[in-house]
């Protein structure tokens, strides 16, 4: 498969969501101008590690930029969905997130995920940047919050899940859960 190189500057819409019950659920990120929509995979523990950085950035910038414009980190469910087609363009390996001062925009770079490439190659990897407002990544990523809170139950002492009933379980001594 050839290189995918893609910038989407600006975006007018971007969103992470997730098909399939909880805990056989596949997670996409998606971002759309008015040319083109662009569709990736995603796993669960990316948009957590997504939101978690995008909560950071936000309150070092209104640290260290205090004269920019507020941004709004409200969403509303309907808005977040996915819109077809869900043709994904490639898994993706890594994350990377950033500022443009100059045109206060957020800047949300995804890479391919590395496989069976030779080391150094990595510059083959297809990529996507996603240049979006303030408020539209912070929306985002309370988004991605509330939508990995809806998975399965954890356990409170591991925060592992808890299985189905029927189920093996480590947590119950090797004993089936029941149901």
């Amino acid at each position: 498969m050839s290189r995918i190189n893609i910038d989407l500057n600006p975006i007018t819409h971007i969103t992470v969501d997730a098909i399939g019950q909880p805990g056989d659920r596949v997670f996409y990120l998606q971002g759309k101008n008015d040319r083109q929509a662009i569709t990736l995979l995603v796993e669960k523990f990316q948009i957590q590690t997504l939101a978690l950085a995008i909560e950071n950035l936000m309150s070092e910038l209104r640290e260290k930029l205090p004269h920019i414009s507020d941004a709004s980190p409200n969403y509303d469910e309907e808005d977040m969905v996915l819109e077809p087609p869900l043709d994904p363009l490639f898994r993706v390996g890594e994350l990377s997130l950033g500022y443009d001062t100059e045109q206060d925009l957020m800047i949300l770079i995804a890479k391919e995920v590395s496989v069976d490439m030779p080391e150094g190659d990595d510059d083959r990897l297809s990529e996507v940047r996603f240049w979006c407002s303030r408020s539209q990544i912070w929306s985002m990523g309370r988004w991605a919050i509330e939508l990995a809170s809806r998975g399965r139950p954890v356990w409170p002492s591991t925060g592992e899940p808890i299985l189905p009933p029927g189920e093996f379980s480590p947590k119950n001594n090797g004993h089936k859960t029941t149901p």
